[in-house]
């Protein structure tokens, strides 16, 4: 009989029980040490036994509660936006577990947040792009253009939200704070000292974060108006943006010590701004101008930058403000074709009245209030040379083009009203 030889101790190597192998003899496998439960029993050499299935729920994989056994979880609930398991048999139901709003972007993987019913903040998915015909509600169509981009539906204020309950105005940024601290005061206006880029990047900014705007252009004749009429006054105060489309208030601010970087017209701002609109794909609708003028515009706004997306283009006739039929109409056309940045030339302050009344129903939408840019942009009205309007002398050809319309304008209104405009801030910046 052979003898019987002792067994050698058993390692632990890498978190693993490893037995050598004996001759002749069975060697018992120890216990194997238990890992997120109950020690598992251990197996004798050759005995297998079968693995019991598992089934994954709420991210774990959970073991039945017997070999080769399956009980099935009981299926969850959904309470107050989470997951709440019923009672076990024997245990009286409870209320869930509280959550902090701490603990709530972090939760286990047992338990998630379940979906929550859309609620009036819940935003809906943006209607699909279709033709201009049907942006339109296929009145006034632009021939010529491609059927690319308008984009109809119900406007942007109105889909997925209850009427009546007032928006949160967002916290304004950093920049924005510091770009109202630098405003200059001119003429009574607040103007703000900024470049035309940094307008169109302003402007881009907000609409990527969904927020809208108003841009206001004022000139010496805009000032005039203020000045005189409290109700215009408000217009422009509440814009969100104003930039001194005039080289009167350019050297005002300039004679008063507090100059700004310089002139921004409408007529330019059309340009960069659908330019960048084409960029980011956000569609564009021009409002304003004699009839057919802002179709025009729109072919040669298409022409220059073809990924332009026009949603709509209106030319309203002289008076309709006054009509509350042809009021709503123009009014509901545009916010059917619900664009994110539109141009109205209508003249200051009828545009400015629109623009009032929109933005209640378009919160996401930038409007400009751009005067004759449209009829620049169309080309019907031409502009004057680059070194006219660096001097300030554009009023002069825009008087020699048309004396019916501009002589009383300009030289009855404007230009007294700028003559003391300028010596009112030489007088002030002197002794201030």
């Amino acid at each position: 009989m052979a003898p019987i030889t002792e067994q050698p101790r058993v390692t632990l190597r890498h978190g693993a029980w490893i037995v050598p192998s004996m001759t002749e003899q069975a060697a018992e496998r120890p216990p194997a040490p238990a890992r997120h439960g109950p020690p598992v029993a251990s197996l004798l050499t050759g005995q297998a036994v079968e693995r019991p299935p598992v089934f994954p729920r709420h991210g774990l994989v959970l073991a039945p509660s017997a070999a080769g056994q399956a009980v099935e979880r009981p299926r969850a609930t959904a309470r107050y936006g989470l997951p709440v398991l019923p009672p076990a048999p024997g245990r009286a139901a409870g209320p869930p577990p509280a959550v902090t709003r701490r603990d709530s972007p972090v939760m286990s993987s047992v338990v998630r947040r379940a979906e929550v019913p859309a609620t009036r903040d819940t935003v809906t998915p943006t209607p699909p792009l279709t033709d201009h015909r049907s942006a339109t509600t296929g009145r006034d169509p632009v021939p010529g253009l491609p059927a690319v981009a308008g984009r109809a539906g119900t406007p942007v204020a109105r889909r997925g939200t209850t009427p009546g309950v007032p928006r949160l105005r967002p916290r304004l940024d950093k920049a924005t704070r510091r770009r109202l601290r630098r405003r200059v005061h001119v003429a009574g206006v607040a103007i703000d000292p900024m470049t035309e880029s940094e307008v169109v990047d302003h402007v881009i900014a907000a609409l990527k974060r969904g927020e809208g705007g108003h841009l206001v252009t004022p000139n010496v004749d805009i000032s005039r108006t203020v000045a005189r009429d409290p109700r215009a006054r408000r217009f422009v105060e509440r814009a969100d943006l104003a930039v001194a489309d005039g080289m009167p208030l350019v050297w005002a601010a300039r004679l008063l010590g507090t100059p700004i970087p310089g002139r921004v017209t409408g007529a330019d701002l059309i340009w960069s701004l659908s330019e960048a609109a084409a960029f980011y794909r956000h569609p564009v609708y021009l409002l304003g101008g004699p009839r057919g003028t802002a179709a025009q515009a729109a072919r040669e706004l298409v022409n220059r930058h073809p990924t332009l997306m026009i949603a709509g283009v209106d030319a309203p006739p002289y008076g309709f403000e006054d009509d509350p039929e042809s009021y709503a109409r123009v009014r509901d056309a545009v916010i059917a074709a619900a664009p994110r940045l539109v141009f109205v030339g209508l003249g200051f302050p009828r545009q400015e009245r629109l623009i009032a009344s929109l933005r209640r129903d378009l919160p996401g939408t930038w409007f400009v209030g751009c005067g004759s840019a449209i009829s620049f942009a169309a080309g019907t009205v031409r502009r004057a040379p680059a070194w006219m309007r660096r001097g300030g002398l554009e009023w002069i050809f825009r008087l020699t083009r048309e004396p019916g319309r501009l002589a009383r304008r300009y030289l009855v209104d404007d230009l007294p009203y700028a003559l003391r405009l300028l010596t009112v801030s030489l007088v002030r910046g002197l002794f201030s």
